[in-house]
């Protein structure tokens, strides 16, 4: 008997208690007698499966029955450890105690040889990417907002913005951002009646209210948070024609450098930089032409790193 289709039976038994033979047969591609045969692995196993006759009969899981903690292939298990592993190293997770615990109870359920296994590729596995400090939302936080993005609900926010002022909003989610340690996100504030993107740690709670109103067609939630923090006010504004296309900066820059739009002479590339003497490497490791809009401090810059790669150039 197949362990995966009794795993697969198990998984229909919890998600849709009720289900008849013939059905739970058309699921797992089987003939019934196969069903019964699954059926009485299971009870074999001692997970009570309850069969029901009649016309509303089917099959279900004993009322009050828990099952084991977590029943994973192989494949699985090494997809689920590996998946902490990323969001541990990258802060993509609401509580950084959620993941240990969750480790540790994948750790104790695991079969002692792919434990092992498991372990050492925790203990041994690199990161070319810098391991973030992440600003983790409340998980409640989190789960309404995706909820509510999903299927169109407004909520209301309490939120603190980055002066330290407190406000409550009333937005329609259009989708969660995760960018370099820290969630987002974006929608329609109705106190400001436009699109406005907001950080989850700064949320202290998410309630919904009603109905709300779906993003507009072709919406980017990606590419308006990007934009956003592009024009966080404690960076100095930045103005640069690119002289290349459109479709080839895309390719080059991330979407965090800033906004792009067409621009006779090329690209024009819209941002705001901590700073500027990073700016300037970039730019001069592009490969394209470019002039600077503004500010006149980039210009500076520029000049001073081609100052010093004139002179390494002549020793």
């Amino acid at each position: 008997m197949s362990a995966a289709r009794v795993l697969a039976l198990l998984e229909l038994l919890q998600a849709h208690p009720g289900l008849t033979g013939p059905q739970l047969a058309a699921r797992l591609e089987v003939d019934a007698r196969t069903v019964r045969r699954l059926v009485a692995t299971l009870d074999g196993l001692g997970v009570p499966v309850l069969a029901n006759r009649g016309k509303y009969g089917g099959y279900r899981l004993m009322p009050g029955y828990k099952l084991p903690p977590l029943m994973l292939t192989r494949d699985e298990a090494v997809a689920v450890v590996l998946g902490l592993l990323a969001a541990e190293r990258t802060g993509l997770h609401a509580a950084a105690t959620s993941l240990a615990s969750a480790r540790a109870k994948i750790d104790r359920v695991l079969p002692d040889e792919l434990r092992e296994r498991t372990r050492a590729v925790a203990e041994t596995l690199g990161f070319s990417m810098r391991t973030r400090q992440p600003a983790a939302p409340d998980s409640h936080v989190l789960l309404t907002l995706g909820e509510a993005a999903r299927d169109h609900h407004r909520v209301r926010i309490a939120y603190t913005s980055w002066r330290g002022e407190a406000s409550e909003r009333e937005l329609d989610p259009f989708g969660l951002v995760f960018h370099s340690g820290r969630w987002y996100v974006t929608g329609h504030d109705h106190r400001r009646d436009g699109v406005r993107t907001f950080r989850l740690d700064r949320i202290a709670s998410a309630d919904p209210i009603g109905a709300g109103t779906p993003p507009p067609e072709g919406f980017d939630p990606v590419g308006t948070v990007m934009a956003g923090i592009s024009e966080v006010p404690w960076a100095t504004a930045v103005t640069i024609v690119l002289h290349a296309p459109p479709d080839e900066v895309r390719a080059r820059l991330p979407r965090t450098a800033g906004t792009l739009e067409p621009h006779p002479d090329g690209t024009l590339l819209r941002s705001r930089a901590q700073r500027l003497d990073g700016l300037a490497r970039m730019l001069a490791g592009l490969g394209w032409r470019f002039t600077v809009h503004e500010p006149d401090q980039l210009r500076a810059e520029l000049r001073t790193l081609a100052a010093h790669l004139t002179a390494d150039a002549a020793r």
